[in-house]
């Protein structure tokens, strides 16, 4: 799920994005100030859109918004106060966290590309990363599928070339990270940073 307002630039209204994934036919339903995108096949809410959400919530941010349990919480009542019947289900973990390289093996199908297993704490995940300064055992910037890089790219599962990936690995440039060198190639972390923790630019 990822979140997003402009008042200046949309208008007074909260677009909530509940997947990434692109249909062609939609639907919309619309009760009091909330107005759902449904897939028209499956019925299945993709988006949702909350107008006036300043009667209910005043937001001082322009662009996406972090999770927090407390706008969850807002944004549910909401949609009860305006007859929807929905649940939101949200992860409220870290979307850019320290990883760790495992191991990394050549792409089967790509000469540039390299499959990486990356241990982000919880979890190792596998990584399709063209990056020519990735090795195995470097400390690394993760971003989780779900993670908005400063772009304004959402972060999915993808295959690439025939091979899964669930996640990036960063350079300093991708994260806007100012002075940012110009060279190509992924972040490079201290030893010190624990795998798992978020990273914070």
């Amino acid at each position: 799920m990822n979140i997003f307002y402009n008042k200046p630039g949309v208008g007074d209204v909260l677009l909530i994005q509940l997947t990434p994934e692109k249909t062609e036919k939609v639907i919309t339903e619309t009760n009091g100030d909330v107005t759902q995108v449904k897939d028209a096949t499956t019925n299945e809410v993709l988006a949702i859109n909350i107008f006036e959400f300043s009667k209910y919530k005043e937001l001082d941010v322009q662009g996406n918004i972090s999770l927090t349990a407390e706008l969850i919480e807002t944004v549910q009542q909401t949609l009860e106060k305006n007859g929807v019947s929905y649940t939101l289900e949200a992860d409220l973990s870290p979307k850019f966290v320290v990883g760790l390289v495992d191991s990394l093996e050549q792409h089967p199908n790509a000469d540039k590309l390299k499959v990486c297993q990356v241990n982000v704490g919880e979890s190792t995940l596998q990584i399709v990363c063209g990056a020519p300064n990735v090795e195995a055992g470097q400390k690394v910037v993760v971003a989780k599928v779900g993670a908005i890089m400063p772009s304004g790219m959402v972060i999915k599962d993808a295959e690439l070339r025939g091979v899964a990936s669930s996640g990036m690995l960063c350079s300093a440039r991708e994260l806007a990270i100012p002075n940012a060198p110009e060279v190509k190639g992924i972040l490079i972390l201290d030893e010190q940073k624990e795998v798992g923790s978020e990273f914070i630019v």
